[in-house]
């Protein structure tokens, strides 16, 4: 069975992939028949030598904690909406928890990430795993393990394998893209996932959606309706997980500065990228989709994404980051203290 991926940067139509045992959420895009490698995001402070990865000294101010974060607290609503709609079905949690475990596919993919990448420790790529501890910390969230791959493909994504810690998988051409602070916000974005188990309710959508297509009559308007709700409801995921990555960056530029990369960033012209002008592109989109014909046309582009479009995600983070909701939640976080941060 295939593993559902959920990818940044996805221009293409697809269609739902298989209900699967292992959930691969990922901040980049896909490509393929199927639901493929994504994309992932890197940072420019990062040199080559002796073909090996150097990661500059990571530090940062004492960033704010989130002791009591519930998932809720910060989830989109339309991501909320679904959540408690799958909650409120009898039996659907037991029954998908069931399908869900162990299977051969998900050692396949386990030893897969064990066998071609590097695990960070304290004793491998420190600075990384520093960034990852630092950004659970701040969402009130165990840390997963995470792995650095070699990829010319910038991409970042999770794996959520039942009965296994999850783990994050970086490429390392996303580490050559990004600064620090926006490779630690795309961790947040994936431990984002984590924090509000879309693995688990995705793959409960996903089931229902499979379903339908066996109810004789209308099963295949019905699936297909299903199908069109379970994409706007990856989007809305999406949205949350940005939100995450906000939530650990705590500057909106920087998580607005990720996705202008994704949407079209190289390495040699990071310097010389404007993120109030890409915010700025964003309300020329919503301009020039807001008459008949391009709300029309907007629809059509968007209707069967995994991923909102870069601008419009940008827009949503620029926006969340002015409302009372995330004010609010500052006002209840605490400074983290050196000690914690070792």
């Amino acid at each position: 069975m295939a593993s559902l991926v959920l990818s940044s940067l996805c221009f293409t139509s697809h269609k739902p992939c298989s209900f699967t045992s292992s959930l691969r959420f990922s901040f980049g895009a896909l490509t393929g028949s199927r639901y493929a490698a994504p994309l992932t995001v890197g940072f420019r402070p990062v040199k080559r030598r002796n073909g090996r990865i150097r990661v500059s000294a990571y530090s940062r101010a004492s960033p704010l904690v989130f002791r009591d974060l519930d998932a809720d607290d910060f989830r989109h609503p339309l991501d909320k909406q679904n959540t408690l709609i799958l909650k409120a079905i009898p039996g659907l949690n037991e029954l998908g928890r069931a399908l869900l475990a162990g299977t051969v596919t998900e050692q396949i993919m386990l030893l897969e990430n064990i066998g071609t990448s590097v695990l960070v420790s304290k004793d491998q790529l420190p600075e990384l795993h520093k960034m990852m501890i630092e950004a659970a910390g701040i969402l009130n969230i165990e840390s997963p393990d995470l792995y650095v791959r070699q990829s010319p493909v910038p991409n970042a994504y999770t794996l959520a394998i039942s009965g296994k810690k999850p783990f994050v998988v970086i490429h390392t051409s996303l580490v050559e893209l990004l600064t620090r602070n926006e490779l630690q916000a795309v961790l947040a974005h994936e431990l984002g996932h984590l924090k509000c188990d879309h693995g688990v309710w995705l793959t409960f959508a996903n089931l229902l959606t499979l379903g339908a297509y066996t109810v004789p009559g209308l099963g295949a308007f019905l699936a297909q309706t299903l199908e069109e709700q379970l994409f706007r409801w990856l989007r809305a995921a999406e949205l949350t997980c940005d939100r995450a990555a906000l939530l650990v960056a705590q500057d909106p530029k920087v998580v607005i500065s990720v996705l202008m990369k994704l949407a079209g960033g190289c390495p040699s012209m990071a310097d010389q990228l404007n993120v109030d002008a890409f915010l700025e592109q964003a309300r020329s989109y919503d301009k020039a989709s807001s008459s008949p014909v391009g709300y029309y046309i907007r629809n059509a582009q968007t209707r069967q994404l995994s991923h909102p479009l870069p601008v419009l995600r940008a827009r949503e983070i620029d926006e969340w980051s002015r409302s009372n909701e995330y004010r609010s939640l500052l006002k209840r976080a605490t400074q983290m203290n050196v000690v914690e941060k070792v």
